[in-house]
């Protein structure tokens, strides 16, 4: 909490080296020289504050003092230190292109002072040598500090980007993934509730216009509304298993598929449907969503027949298995033009998709002689796997 207060107010944090700067240089003068002095020592020691802020401002400013101290021939004053703080910071702070002439006129200035403060006569050739190290040195050490940090921030700042984009692209993937989800499971729910609800409202009515007049036969349409009740909950257990976690025991029905179609057919023909059925050539393997989405096919077709082909209508179902593949046809006598206006609706368009993921293809359409016919052809497991 301390460091992000801190943080918020970098001219007080500043403020401190500034001050014992400003201490050490009145330190190092005299009492008479103190009111000479005291510019140079605040020009150096006043930039230290605002060198966040503003680094190039405050070392030119701070070089400036350090020049007229120079020229001057003031002697090395403690407010010096301020030259090669303000060039760390330049160097932090900056890009190399505006750090590298600060180093270099921080190391002429090395050469300048010591050539105006140090005497070069014979005896102090190496007390030359080692006040030149010194001042040079500090400055290179400064600015190699300040460029590390320089490039140690810009490291941290990619790897904080490099983050964040990632956790953008998880979020947008885990989007991605959970409308696929629900629009997987809108059009389960879509053919459970479509065809089973269908079902039960023809058998509703029929059981209320047989109510009186043949009891019985109100009977076994109030049983067909129970059992076929029963298998939407069924499915709709099984669907909504899907959200459950992967450790927690389902206990639902198993996925549909072709080997399910005849009992699908039977209910069909229970609520008053005439339906034929005819299997060509011997079965070829399909991948599991394959037979879902085939068995998919044939319910959402007999559903629309139900539901726009008339009350004679009749339809034939044929599953013609081909050396790549399944063909399914499901052809209607019904009122084609009605059910053709459904086409736009969520039961073909989530027929087509379903069958187009697992690389199969949908044509549908009213036919000239009147009627219905959907035809889907789904790949096998081989001809699925050379594809891929």
């Amino acid at each position: 909490m301390l460091y992000a207060w801190l943080s918020r107010h970098p001219r007080l944090v500043d403020g401190v080296p500034a001050f014992f700067l400003l201490l050490l240089g009145t330190a190092s003068a005299t009492p008479g020289d103190v009111v000479v002095l005291m510019p140079i020592v605040l020009t150096m020691c006043v930039p230290v504050v605002f060198r966040r802020r503003y680094p190039v401002h405050a070392f030119v400013i701070a070089i400036a003092a350090g020049a007229v101290q120079v020229v001057a021939d003031i002697r090395p004053l403690g407010s010096d230190l301020a030259i090669p703080l303000l060039l760390y910071t330049l160097a932090a702070y900056r890009t190399r292109r505006q750090s590298l002439p600060g180093l270099a006129v921080c190391l002429a200035g090395s050469v300048a002072a010591v050539a105006v403060w140090v005497s070069t006569s014979l005896g102090t050739v190496q007390r030359v040598g080692l006040v030149l190290v010194l001042f040079s040195g500090t400055a290179l050490l400064a600015w190699v500090l300040g460029d590390s940090m320089a490039y140690r921030r810009a490291y941290l700042t990619s790897l904080e980007d490099r983050a964040a984009r990632l956790e953008r692209e998880r979020d947008a993937q885990a989007q991605i993934i959970a409308a696929a989800e629900r629009a997987r499971i809108a059009r389960e729910l879509h053919d459970v509730i479509a065809h089973n609800v269908s079902v039960m409202v023809v058998q509703a009515d029929g059981a209320g216009y047989a109510l009186r007049s043949d009891p019985e036969r109100a009977a076994a349409a109030l049983g067909a509304i129970s059992r076929t009740g029963r298998q939407a909950l069924a499915e709709m257990r099984r669907l909504l298993g899907v959200l459950r976690s992967g450790d927690e025991p389902s206990g639902l029905t198993p996925v549909p598929g072709l080997s399910q179609l005849r009992e699908l057919l039977d209910q069909a023909r229970g609520a008053g449907m005439s339906v034929s059925l005819t299997i060509d050539g011997p079965p070829r393997p399909l991948s599991e969503g394959a037979e879902l989405a085939a068995y998919r096919v044939v319910q959402e077709s007999l559903t629309n027949t139900r539901k726009h082909g008339g009350p004679a209508a009749s339809a034939d179902v044929v599953l013609a298995y081909q050396p790549d593949g399944l063909l399914l046809q499901v052809t209607d006598n019904g009122l084609g033009a009605a059910a053709a206006a459904d086409g736009t609706g969520h039961g073909l368009t989530g027929m087509r998709e379903r069958v187009e993921m697992y690389g199969g293809t949908v044509r549908a359409g009213p036919l000239r002689a009147g009627g219905y016919q959907v035809i889907a052809r789904l790949p096998s497991v081989h001809a699925e796997a050379a594809v891929r």
